[in-house]
């Protein structure tokens, strides 16, 4: 059985002001192009299909579209919300659709049953689970002790009554520890979202959506498909892709990657204002790419968005990097904000403020009190 895993389309995403949906529209035709190469059994998509939980119109008619011409190649299709959905609004119309082979994840209430598929080697059953947070479990399993994402993951799963016989993958979008982070990705203070990889064991492939760069966590099969297009400067260096999953028997899988390529792709370049505007630097590249310069000039050229976007029309951001620069910039010593955990940056503020350390039962109020917070978040 032949997969193609995609996930973090985020349509209706805008970069630096700029609206992404043209390329979207063209990313996802490349897409459709690669199904019609490869002939996939089922497509897969791992949560955030849209940008905010909110889209907007258009948004909902790009994704629209690409589904339905999903529909008419007679695909079966799995489809997750992500953390930057509205899981009500994406499951809306689902059980309609399931008609056209369009499955999508419910809101979570608990067990999830599994979606089977036959090939000549038998059954896979897709297990499709949407973003969660520890509340949402806890309110399924009220008689569990659920104090993590970690807890969360592994109650959750542990209730799917998994054929070990069978092949079984499973659909999800959460962080998983180990993995690397992009700037365009919500990021949790002290990485209270991490996940352990062990809860996924008894999986022959999870299909993981979140990250935005393509990357397995652990083993191979433990796979983040990336996103289909750049969304930040820390991906300018990302080759983009569609990963193609092929299931045989029971513990026999290969996966393999192929590489998309975007309308207009997202650089940096570097150098001095005369470099970078010396006719012979340009000529021959695509200067209607998304660009982040950086100007290594000491003294500051006027109006140089204006004067550099007659060259580089879709530049989206322009640094300096000079003597002035470097002196005003400042390092903080210790661990990265994002390294410490919500509880250890309290517990610092409060120690600073009071000439004393938390006691436990203070520290207990606190990590009650942020869960809270977090739970009722969005």
């Amino acid at each position: 059985m032949k997969l193609l895993h995609l996930s973090d389309l985020h349509l209706g995403k805008r970069v630096n002001e700029f609206s992404m949906l043209e390329d979207q529209r063209y990313i996802l035709t490349q897409i459709l192009l690669i199904i019609d190469e490869e002939c996939p059994d089922a497509v897969l998509i791992s949560g955030d299909v849209y940008d905010r939980t909110v889209p907007p119109a258009e948004a909902v008619q790009l994704l629209d579209d690409f589904l339905c011409r999903l529909a008419k190649r007679q695909l079966t299709v799995f489809l997750i919300s992500g953390n930057h959905d509205s899981a009500e609004r994406v499951a809306f119309g689902g059980r309609l659709m399931e008609q056209s082979g369009l499955h999508i994840s419910p809101v979570y209430t608990g067990p999830v049953p599994p979606l089977p598929l036959q090939d000549e080697w038998g059954t896979v059953n897709f297990y499709l689970l949407p973003f969660i947070k520890p509340a949402h479990v806890r309110a399924a399993f009220p008689g569990e002790e659920i104090e993590s994402y970690t807890d969360a993951l592994r109650v959750a799963i542990s209730g799917l009554s998994l054929d070990e016989n069978a092949r079984n993958v499973l659909l999800t979008h959460q962080f998983v520890t180990g993995a690397q982070r992009s700037e365009s990705e919500e990021i949790s203070v002290g990485g209270a979202d991490n996940v352990d990889a062990a809860v996924f064991a008894d999986f022959d492939y999870v299909a993981l959506g979140h990250l935005h760069g393509p990357q397995w966590v652990e083993k191979e099969t433990i796979r983040y498909c990336g996103s289909p297009l750049k969304y930040s400067f820390s991906e300018a260096n990302q080759q983009k892709s569609v990963t193609i999953v092929e299931l045989r028997e029971k513990g026999s899988i290969t996966v393999r990657t192929i590489p998309l390529l975007p309308q207009h792709d997202l650089r940096e370049l570097r150098g001095s204002y005369e470099q970078i505007t010396f006719r012979p630097f340009y000529e021959g590249t695509a200067t209607d790419d998304y660009l982040h310069i950086t100007l290594t000039d000491e003294e500051d050229i006027p109006n140089a968005v204006a004067r550099l976007r007659t060259i580089y029309p879709n530049l989206m951001r322009l640094d300096y990097d000079n003597q002035k620069t470097r002196r005003t910039a400042h390092f903080e010593d210790g661990p990265q904000v994002e390294q410490q955990s919500p509880l250890q940056l309290f517990s610092q503020f409060y120690e600073a403020q009071n000439n004393q350390p938390m006691t436990e039962e203070q520290q207990r109020f606190a990590r009650s009190l942020m869960e809270q917070i977090w739970e009722d978040a969005d």
